[in-house]
């Protein structure tokens, strides 16, 4: 495998998409913590008021891990670094832990139901693990070196 081989153009466009994607999620985290409850992310219904209120402090950081780790691992794939894939694995273990504890601690999937609230938290997930996935390869190709 020879280190520094140039990329196809469609590995830029994937690593635009996936940079596009997260840097989504970062819009979306700094919203919620700045607004809390009232943020675009939240149904304004008193149950998810009230949902929120009962979150632990270190949620909104677990989410803040989730989003930036994500973006600092694209911004790695644009800049061609090996280390884009650690990134998108600790970007991966924070939304696993943050989407574990709103479906195991609380009574959101209850009260919602599954159909509404797990398909999103998937794709998330699908998605993080493609770019583990991809910058793996990528790396594998020598596509990425530093």
């Amino acid at each position: 495998m020879a280190i520094g081989v140039k990329p196809p153009a469609w590995f830029w466009i994937v690593a635009i998409l996936l940079l596009a994607w997260n840097a989504i999620g970062v819009y979306f985290c700094v919203d919620q913590i700045q607004h809390g409850a009232m943020s675009a992310m939240w149904e304004q219904t008193p149950y998810h008021r009230a949902l929120y209120a009962t979150l632990p402090a270190w949620y909104n950081w677990c989410y803040a891990v989730a989003t930036f780790g994500g973006l600092l691992g694209a911004l790695a794939l644009l800049l061609k670094e090996k280390r884009a894939r650690v990134l998108f694995w600790i970007s991966l273990i924070a939304v696993i832990v943050q989407f574990g504890y709103v479906f195991t601690m609380t009574d959101m999937v209850a009260h919602q139901g599954a159909a509404k609230t797990v398909p999103f938290p998937i794709f998330i997930a699908v998605v993080a693990l493609f770019s583990i996935w991809f910058s793996g390869m990528a790396t594998r190709k020598g596509w990425l070196g530093r």
